[in-house]
């Protein structure tokens, strides 16, 4: 027997929605202007699939392709590297405008501001972006992996130059570690995609970065005449992709903002947690945190991310490993005539989860809940590529991880 999905729908009381600012359409532009400023930018592609639309009985289904990324096969360089701007910004006195990557790169940048050192944990993608930026810009990193972590991520972040460990802890003790090193380094500075009190800055920028994704899949769905998603379905570890996701598009359409349904891996589902209990208090998930979906591995949730999520996310669902490997192998192995996404474990849940609501009747009230059917215009993001390649060809070569 496989293992269910579990889900709910948002019952929890609203707050003063404070936190929706930090995702304006303002500060996501500037955000989108620093990345434009790179070498290596350029927008990734929006994958339409017609024939598993039609095949799943949807309107329109469309995935973010995040494998092009900066060459880095992932989306999280978006948040560290606008993070590091505006850290440095700030530092200087200065509007993040004028930190473009040719001042960033340069003599006069390095003179003026010299170095710092950027700690940060990871499960991987997060920890390369970093690393990659730093390198990119002249600076130090610092990166901590928690157990079980795996070799190919591992080297991906050594070979930016960055000094990384695995350590024997949990991802959520790993951003502790890292925090406290920071604190006791001269020009120390954490830069961690999760919020906690007194540590809400450096994250709202993080996520602010993560606005670029979503403002081009905005952009790239509007070139193809789909006005507005009706649903977004995005994934999460602390919250912090959902929140900045989920943020962008309400501004983006206050007036009739799409349907959010928010997943997790079901062995660190914290915003399902918290969402069940419904008091609009976020929950957390210790232990081990065991599951494929290694970049949602995380059981203590971004506080900023939390306060947008509660007051706009319209369900929560808690996914099984078999979700994210069967959305793995249906991007890898699409229907005629739609192209191919190469997603990773934590990349294709949205796939697996999609095709489940539409597909198997256990799951009729959920998709009832939420509207999902044959006029629903449907945007998910592939968050990743095949990161840890051996694992992704053992999913879809192998059958690892199957729903029977």
């Amino acid at each position: 027997m496989k293992e269910a999905i579990k889900w709910t729908l948002n019952r929890m009381p609203k707050s003063g929605d404070k936190q929706l600012s930090v995702m304006s359409l303002d500060s996501v532009a500037k955000a989108r202007r620093f990345h434009s400023s790179f070498p290596q930018y350029s927008v990734t592609p929006l994958a339409q699939l017609e024939g598993m639309a039609q095949h799943l009985g949807l309107g329109g289904l469309f995935v973010k392709n995040e494998s092009y990324r900066f060459g880095l096969n992932a989306f999280k360089v978006l948040g560290g590297s606008f993070a590091m701007g505006r850290y440095i910004a700030k530092e200087m006195g200065r509007d993040v405008s004028g930190m473009t990557y040719q001042y960033l790169t340069s003599e006069a940048f390095r003179q003026e501001f010299g170095q710092a050192t950027f700690f940060t944990a990871t499960d991987g993608n997060h920890g390369r972006g970093v690393a990659w930026a730093a390198n990119k810009l002249g600076q130090k990193a610092v990166v901590h992996m928690p157990k079980g972590s795996t070799k190919p991520r591992f080297d991906n972040i050594a070979k930016e130059g960055a000094q990384v460990t695995i350590e024997d802890v949990n991802y959520d003790d790993c951003v502790r570690m890292a925090a406290a090193e920071a604190a006791q380094t001269e020009h120390g500075v954490i830069v961690q995609d999760t919020a906690w009190d007194g540590y809400e800055e450096i994250p709202s920028w993080i996520m602010q970065g993560y606005g670029t994704m979503a403002g081009e899949a905005a952009e790239q769905l509007r070139q193809i005449s789909v006005n507005r998603p009706t649903h977004v379905f995005v994934q999460a570890g602390v919250g912090s992709l959902a929140g900045a996701v989920v943020g962008y598009f309400t501004n983006l359409f206050p007036n009739d903002p799409p349907k959010f349904i928010v997943m997790e891996a079901q062995a660190a589902d914290c915003l399902y947690q918290g969402a069940m209990a419904g008091d609009g208090s976020p929950r957390m998930v210790g232990g081990d945190l065991q599951t494929i979906m290694a970049g949602l591995a995380c059981g203590e949730p971004n506080t900023i991310s939390w306060d947008i999520l509660r007051n706009h996310v319209t369900a929560f669902v808690s996914c099984p490993d078999w979700v994210s490997a069967k959305g793995m192998r249906m991007l890898g192995a699409p229907l005629k005539g739609d192209p191919a996404v190469i997603s990773g474990e934590s990349g294709a849940v949205g796939m697996g989860l999609i095709a489940s609501l539409m597909q198997d009747d256990t799951y009729q009230d959920l998709r009832d809940a939420i509207g999902l059917n044959r006029f629903s215009q449907v945007l998910m993001f592939s968050t990743e590529g095949d990161t840890d390649p051996e694992k992704y060809r053992r999913v879809l070569w192998d059958g690892e991880h199957a729903a029977l």
